[in-house]
């Protein structure tokens, strides 16, 4: 038998009777065809999750809840915060598809010099962001996690390396580096993961980083892109460190 399908909530209903209307409901009656008897978890995306039965749906536009159980996930002692530098078309929201699915706790949106993608500050710029964020609430669900990142606004590369001096850990994925088995990681803090662009992070770039305090580090031998490095490296992490215990 699959997990049951978690929806958003917020804030989240008390145990006891609901009524799941919205784009949640409507996507749970319609698209999910979710029946009378069937189980759902509800979050509301900042660690709460609660398990449901449907006691009836209304015509594929909501369904009505018997809220059984609620209890309170909380975050891991060691956070991933991912720096993903902005890539071109939709490979930039396939890497916080990938990184959210795979764990990735808060992300920033980078401007880093190779970036060809340029988010402008403007219309445009909003758009883009709000897709990004889309991406990890989606992605959140998919994955039953009851922790939505937080996508943030994009940051510059001196506001990255503020962030960098800022966490307890700093780890820039770079070919010609060590191996990220020997990065000492903290049992506890923020890790701050700093992913290019497809053409690299500038060697300038780079300089202030590790002068800020990261640490540079490679994930083997194959050449990742830069959509796929973060959740490659989440999966990694969560091995060394205490994410997966």
């Amino acid at each position: 038998m699959s997990a049951p399908a978690l929806f958003l909530a917020d804030p989240l209903p008390a145990v006891g009777p609901y009524l799941l209307a919205g784009a949640e409901g409507r996507h749970a009656a319609a698209a999910r065809r979710l029946r009378a008897g069937e189980e759902l978890l509800l979050g509301d995306g900042r660690g709460w999750l609660a398990r449901c039965v449907v006691t009836g749906a209304d015509g594929g536009r909501c369904l009505r809840l018997d809220v059984r159980h609620r209890w309170f996930v909380a975050e891991p002692a060691v956070r991933v915060v991912l720096a993903q530098a902005l890539v071109k078309g939709d490979r930039g929201e396939l890497a916080v598809e990938l990184a959210t699915e795979a764990g990735v706790d808060e992300v920033l949106p980078w401007r880093a010099a190779r970036s060809i993608a340029r988010w402008d500050h403007g219309e445009r710029g909003e758009r883009a962001l709000q897709r990004w964020r889309a991406t990890a609430r989606e992605a959140a669900k998919q994955s039953r996690r009851p922790w939505v990142p937080a996508v943030h606004a994009p940051v510059t590369t001196t506001e990255l390396v503020a962030c960098v001096a800022a966490a307890a850990c700093a780890v820039v994925l770079h070919g010609s580096a060590g191996s990220l088995r020997s990065v000492p990681l903290p049992a506890a803090g923020d890790v701050l993961l700093v992913v290019g662009p497809e053409g690299g992070i500038d060697d300038g770039e780079l300089s202030h980083l590790l002068a800020a305090g990261a640490v540079a580090a490679n994930l083997g031998p194959s050449v990742l892109r830069a959509a796929s490095a973060a959740a490659v490296a989440l999966g990694a992490l969560g091995v060394l460190t205490s994410r997966w215990a």
